[in-house]
């Protein structure tokens, strides 16, 4: 009499690995606790602008003033650097490299003249420095420009800073977090899911022995 055993049903790989699962959330909660802790222990930075604009002379051309505002707004740094803007704002060479950015308008021969610093009152002072200094050194050169950069606008003392807030940071870490996460989960299943795959079919595939005959059944020979 020949018995058959059923071969044993085994689910999918992913669906008998449910604990993998968990590493999408615990990736992001891992994220947003770090970015959170990030934002909560980093030093609020604030920011300050000052705005110039370049006018032109009596006998120059007033067309010319956008072009002169455009090459001053990418020296207005190096002017600074080399000026008296260090000692207007108190600060170093480095950190005005570092912290002061200047940005012209296409339209019109404006600059505007940001500064960044942790307490509010810094940012005004470096602000206000870099722009005096351009000030200063474009009256030193009117005669051969025809061109001379005034003050527009002062820079305000900023009351709410512009680095991210801890809620902002946390969110952030959070969506990096289950990023990273989502992508661990879609390369590293896939080598698993294959190996077990392959034992699960040589153990389908393998042959089922014979059950063994007693002595006592044994055919008589005649």
């Amino acid at each position: 009499m020949k018995t058959t055993t059923a071969s044993r049903a085994f689910p999918p790989a992913g669906l008998r690995l449910p604990g993998r699962w968990a590493v999408l959330p615990a990736a992001v909660l891992a994220g947003a606790v770090l970015g959170g802790g990030y934002g909560a222990l980093k030093t609020p930075e604030y920011a300050a602008t000052s705005y110039v604009i370049v006018v032109p002379g009596e006998k120059s051309d007033p067309a010319g003033a956008l072009g002169f505002a455009q090459a001053y707004g990418r020296v207005a740094t190096d002017i600074a650097v080399t000026g008296d803007a260090q000692v207007w704002a108190g600060v170093t060479a480095a950190t005005l490299r570092k912290k002061v950015t200047a940005e012209t308008s296409p339209d019109a021969p404006m600059i505007s003249i940001t500064a960044r610093a942790a307490q509010p009152a810094k940012a005004v002072s470096m602000a206000d420095g870099v722009a005096r200094a351009l000030i200063l050194d474009s009256s030193h050169v009117a005669s051969s420009t025809g061109v001379k950069v005034v003050q527009f606008s002062r820079a305000t003392k900023p009351v709410d800073p512009v680095s991210p807030s801890a809620s902002l940071s946390a969110l952030v870490g959070g969506c990096a977090g289950g990023l990273l996460g989502g992508l661990g989960l879609l390369v590293r299943p896939k080598r698993a899911a294959a190996r077990g795959e392959s034992r699960h079919s040589r153990r389908a595939g393998a042959p089922v022995p014979a059950p063994a005959v007693s002595g006592a059944h044994r055919p008589e020979t005649v």
